[in-house]
């Protein structure tokens, strides 16, 4: 044990004579060095991560040490030099856009895609067509890849019409004829002929009958014709129920005005929806609440609310105006506490 002691003193003593012939700048930067591994090595991190800073640091540092110093620090001559090239590189590099053609903006690539989906019918040149129209330099070949990375067909067609689409599309073109009925204070059952166009929900009440017969029906079809004028010309198809009060000199009638009688399937109201609709919806808001005496109080009651109906309803189901009643809305917004209730039945 003496004798590793002394040779722990020798070394000691052979180190500080090999400080003695340092110069005091390489005993500064020694220890300047060594006071920043150890801040360095403080750290919170684990790892101890050197910023840009601590690499410029240590790199100016080292170069003062002598060589045989440089080989235990935390750094190697290597990572050194990678300091150094990177550096180089950081100063004399320039920004630059990367290689390839640019990206296509944002706005474009939306406009791009709400023209496929509103417009199925159109393919890519059709489309880009009609951005070079607004002013949009784009090339087909641009369009084109937007819609495959969208996942759309770039062809014309890409989807058939929904029913709601074809619906929408033909609605204008569409009646639709059913029988509602009532039961009066004497329970005496009255017949309803209602009359419905798809397009804007327009209700005709072509006839009150506690008899309904194949001529009455036949009768009212006429007079329904006639109330439309050059209206009907408008109207192509003509939907009803298999009832048999709807009998061929009914179907007769409409034909003879280029109007196309389609029947529904047996026992399908949903093929009659509409007309179901707006008989459910007579039901629930004024006869199912009122106690009628006969024809001419059904009549009053009937025109009173359709009047209404046509006016103020909003039916939600509506093709084309979601919302908006037959007639069209008022337009302006009105101040909370300025709506007024009205009774239909003295104001209208």
């Amino acid at each position: 044990m003496a004798l590793g002691l002394v040779y722990l003193i020798l070394v000691r003593l052979l180190g500080w004579l090999v400080l003695l012939a340092r110069s005091d700048t390489a005993k500064d930067a020694e220890i300047l060095t060594l006071r920043h591994e150890v801040a360095v090595l403080r750290r919170t991190n684990p790892r101890p991560h050197m910023s840009w800073l601590d690499r410029a640091l240590l790199s100016a540092l080292s170069r003062l040490l002598p060589a045989p110093l440089r080989q235990v620090r935390p750094v190697s001559p290597r990572t050194l030099l990678r300091w150094h090239h990177q550096l180089v590189a950081r100063r004399w590099t320039y920004p630059h856009r990367s290689p390839g053609r640019p990206s296509t903006a944002p706005p474009i690539r939306t406009l791009v895609l709400r023209m496929a989906r509103e417009n199925p019918r159109w393919g890519y040149r059709r489309s880009q067509g009609e951005l070079v129209g607004l002013g949009h330099s784009v090339a087909a070949s641009t369009v084109w890849t937007i819609l495959k990375d969208a996942g759309l067909d770039p062809a014309p067609r890409r989807a058939g019409p929904t029913w709601r689409q074809s619906l929408s599309a033909q609605a204008h073109a569409i009646l639709a004829i059913d029988f509602a009925h009532v039961d009066t204070v004497f329970l005496r059952r009255l017949y309803i002929l209602v009359v419905i166009e798809h397009d804007r929900r327009l209700v005709h009440i072509a006839g009150i009958t506690a008899h309904p017969t194949g001529a009455w029906v036949t009768q009212q079809a006429r007079n329904l014709l006639i109330d439309l004028g050059e209206h009907a010309e408008r109207f192509r198809f003509l939907i009803r129920d298999r009832d048999s009060k709807f009998t061929a000199p009914f179907d007769a009638v409409f034909t003879g005005a280029a109007i196309r009688v389609i029947r529904t399937p047996f026992r399908a109201p949903r093929a009659n929806a509409i007309a179901e609709r707006f008989i459910g919806t007579l039901r629930r808001e004024c006869l199912d609440h009122m106690l009628i005496t006969g024809p001419r109080h059904l009549d009053l009651v009937l025109r009173e609310y359709i009047q209404h109906f046509v006016r103020h309803e909003a039916p939600l189901d509506h093709v084309e105006v979601r919302g908006t009643p037959p007639a069209g809305r008022r337009s302006g917004l009105l101040k909370l506490g300025a709506a007024v209730r009205r009774d239909v039945a003295r104001d209208e």
